[in-house]
């Protein structure tokens, strides 16, 4: 597939060699150029011949002798990733899209299921849209690691929760690229009654066969919304529930970590608060391979809380702030804000309000789900000081709005106060309350 240049960077090897805006890329060293990984992996040779067509249709050709492999030529194109993004077309059970309520804005609604944003951004992908030609690709262009959405290696249950019928493959797929040195990182949405229970002993067995190509799993339970008409009867795991699974992976992993030195599977922190048991010490995560699926955020913005209060033996000026945050996150800030006021005295104060979900429904009690109407709904007439503090979490990347389109200045106009966003990171919250970032 042919692409057409949208523009060249100043100072590009592509404008040195007078490659121009209007050329459409056909080859490299003789090979496609379909999207930005073929870009990104053939351009890092040091010699290449690039075949283009020129806006006027003549053909042109491009020599580049001993370039540095890590100078990317400096093409643009109409959109990031050349191609377009490649949509999932599964009907999974537990997919938080599909529980989401009609009227939204159109971007929520895009369900992707793309390899190479699983390889740039970390994004996890289903492996059950990949035709041949790109689960090939991935092996000969070493797309590695690569994030995998596995939830069961039950060939027939995994299809029956996917609704896809290559969702038995995953398996004969994770061989292949176990075989070829590619790396795995590994998720698991947790479906009570599914593919919990000896179910998932399977699956954690099964993942565990592929280490060290497998290189970490994480295991998250399901979301619920009240937005669940045509979908298939869910549950959420409440206490006890959580307590049983806890308990089932610790006795999984077991002789796993006292052979390997690794548990390889981790359970998300929600799993731990909606169970009420202590969030296990840094150790457990060993580094933290799976943070960014909410596996030992709790246990980082503890211990960074804890030592930006070491770190302040004093306040310079007094400090009065509230801070709203979701359910399930509550007991942890609540206990972080009691240390601290002890800690300062009189010339720290810190109102913390809890936010229950009820745009969802009642059951997500995530922070980062959380809506501008509910806070606008729980907070006003209830904020004791003129500063809000927020988890930068509930916005959307690169914006600030909220999941309902609410924005930030609308809210602040709705409570009639300023609102200060924050990292889910302990440093950054308290010094941030204390003026000092």
């Amino acid at each position: 597939m042919a692409v057409k240049i949208k523009g060249i960077m100043a100072g590009s090897l592509a404008e040195q060699y007078n490659i121009k805006p209007g050329d459409t890329l056909k080859l490299i060293n003789g090979e496609e150029i379909n999207d930005m990984l073929d870009l990104q992996f053939y351009q890092a040779n040091k010699n290449l011949k690039i075949s283009l067509v020129a806006e006027n249709g003549e053909d042109k050709s491009v020599t580049i002798i001993g370039k540095d492999e890590y100078t990317p030529l400096g093409l643009e194109f109409d959109t990031y990733l050349i191609d377009k993004h490649h949509y999932c077309k599964n009907k999974c059970m537990f997919c938080f899209i599909d529980q989401l309520p009609k009227g939204m804005r159109e971007s929520l609604y895009f369900k992707d299921d793309d390899e190479r944003l699983s390889f740039l951004f970390g994004n996890y992908i289903t492996l059950t849209n990949l035709t041949e030609k790109e689960y090939d690709r991935i092996k000969k262009v070493r797309i590695s690691p690569i994030n995998i959405s596995v939830h069961t290696t039950n060939p027939e249950l995994r299809v029956a929760m996917m609704k896809n019928p290559h969702a038995a493959e995953i398996m004969d797929r994770m061989r292949g690229f176990a075989e070829a040195d590619i790396k795995m990182n590994c998720q698991i949405v947790l479906c009570k009654g599914v593919n919990d229970g000896k179910e998932l002993e399977k699956t954690i067995k099964d993942l565990q066969s592929l280490y060290p190509n497998v290189q970490s799993v994480s295991i998250v339970p399901i979301g619920i919304t009240r937005y669940r008409e045509g979908l298939a009867k869910a549950e959420i795991f409440d206490g006890e529930g959580c307590r049983k699974v806890i308990e089932l992976v610790a006795e999984a992993t077991k002789d796993f970590y006292e052979k390997h030195g690794t548990r390889l599977v981790y359970l998300s922190d929600e799993f731990y608060l909606n169970a009420k048991m202590p969030i296990p010490e840094e150790e457990y995560y060993e580094g933290f391979p799976q943070i960014e699926n909410g596996v030992g955020m709790v246990r980082t913005f503890i211990d960074n809380f804890i030592a930006d209060m070491d770190y302040h033996e004093t306040i310079k000026e007094a400090v009065a702030v509230d801070i709203a945050t979701g359910e399930s996150f509550y007991p942890v800030l609540c206990s972080m804000v009691d240390m601290a006021m002890e800690k300062y005295g009189d010339k720290l104060k810190i109102y913390v309000h809890k936010i229950k979900n009820n745009f969802f429904g009642g059951n997500v009690s995530v922070t980062g789900l959380l809506t501008g109407t509910d806070f606008a709904d729980q907070l006003k007439g209830n904020l004791k000081t003129d500063r809000l503090c927020l988890c930068k979490d509930v916005l959307s990347d690169n914006a600030d709005v909220f999941l309902d389109d609410m924005t930030v200045p609308e809210l602040e106009e709705k409570l009639n106060t300023k609102i200060e966003l924050f990292t889910n990171d302990g440093y950054d919250l308290l010094s941030g309350i204390m003026k000092e970032v």
